[in-house]
């Protein structure tokens, strides 16, 4: 059985690195020099989408798509997240309105989001301690969406498995809480 799982996020949260660091096989990745304000953040970015695979054992495999963050590369996101099971959102905490990352990027997933499920990990908050994980609670509930949030470092493996594992949790019903 193979699975579709969606990273989303601003540029620079950390969406290739994640795939990176928990794919079995080396990342397809579109990456190409920034040249915009992106620019100032990073070398390069998304353009089109980042793909790795996860073996979970036995015949699942889960296949690992990653979204431009760049709001002009938005015609990526539907057609990505067709015949996807959840969404990972990564969040990084240093930028300027993180919550409004949140916001933004649960108006332009919302239709993904209701008929699947999401977690949300936050980068950088080793970097920038606020706004703090009750911070995005808050921000959710406001939004009417319920979704787990996670303190991750896109670079460790095992807080990248968390996030799938809890995203994994909440698709499967026959899994008890």
């Amino acid at each position: 059985m193979e699975h579709k799982i969606i990273f989303a996020g601003p540029v620079g949260a950390g969406k290739t690195t994640a795939i990176q660091t928990i794919s079995d096989i080396e990342v397809v990745s579109t990456e190409s020099k920034a040249s915009d304000d992106v620019s100032e953040r990073k070398e390069t970015t998304t353009v089109a989408m980042d793909y790795g695979t996860l073996d979970v054992g036995g015949e699942q495999k889960i296949h690992l798509y990653g979204t431009p963050g760049q709001e002009r590369f938005s015609f990526m996101w539907d057609i990505i997240t067709i015949g996807g099971l959840g969404l990972v959102l990564l969040l990084d905490n240093k930028r300027e309105d993180p919550l409004a990352d949140l916001e933004f990027f649960i108006q332009a997933f919302r239709p993904f989001i209701k008929k699947s499920s999401m977690v949300i990990g936050v980068t950088r908050m080793d970097m920038k301690a606020r706004p703090g994980l009750y911070s995005y609670h808050t921000k959710l509930n406001e939004l009417g969406v319920k979704a787990p949030v996670f303190e991750v470092d896109a670079r460790e493996r095992n807080d990248i498995t968390v996030l799938l594992q809890a995203l994994l949790a909440m698709l499967d019903p026959g899994v008890k809480r």
